[in-house]
This record gives C-alpha cells, structure tokens and sequence, in this order.
C-alpha cells in the first residue's frame, strides 16, 4: 500500500471497476450538459489562443 497510515473504511478498487461504475452512473443519469464560462474576463493570450484552437476546427 503506498500510504502505510492510511486507514480508510472504504473497499479498495482496481481502475478497471472505478471505470466500470462511472460508465453505469452516467448511464443511469443520462448527458449532463455543463455550461461554459461566459469569458468576459479572458486575457488576450487566452482570447488568440482559443482562436488558433478555432481556426484548426477545435471546439474549447
């Protein structure tokens, strides 16, 4: 175990079963759309940044 004091009550779990159980959440729950951040308050590197990301065809 990497931290030899942690004692934790929760069950120990492989990536592979974590992986396994946020897929069935997110089946059971369906799409959750999470708004973007408006930018009003975005630097100008940021503002050229997010337009060479557009220019290649990205979505950010």
């Amino acid at each position: 175990m990497a931290f030899k004091t942690l004692k934790t009550k929760r069950e120990v779990i492989s990536l592979t079963e974590l992986d396994k159980q946020i897929a069935a959440q997110r089946l059971a729950v369906g799409e959750v759309c999470v708004s973007q951040n408006a930018g009003t308050r975005r630097t100008e590197t940021k503002k050229a940044l997010l337009a060479q990301i557009a220019k290649v065809g990205g979505n950010w």
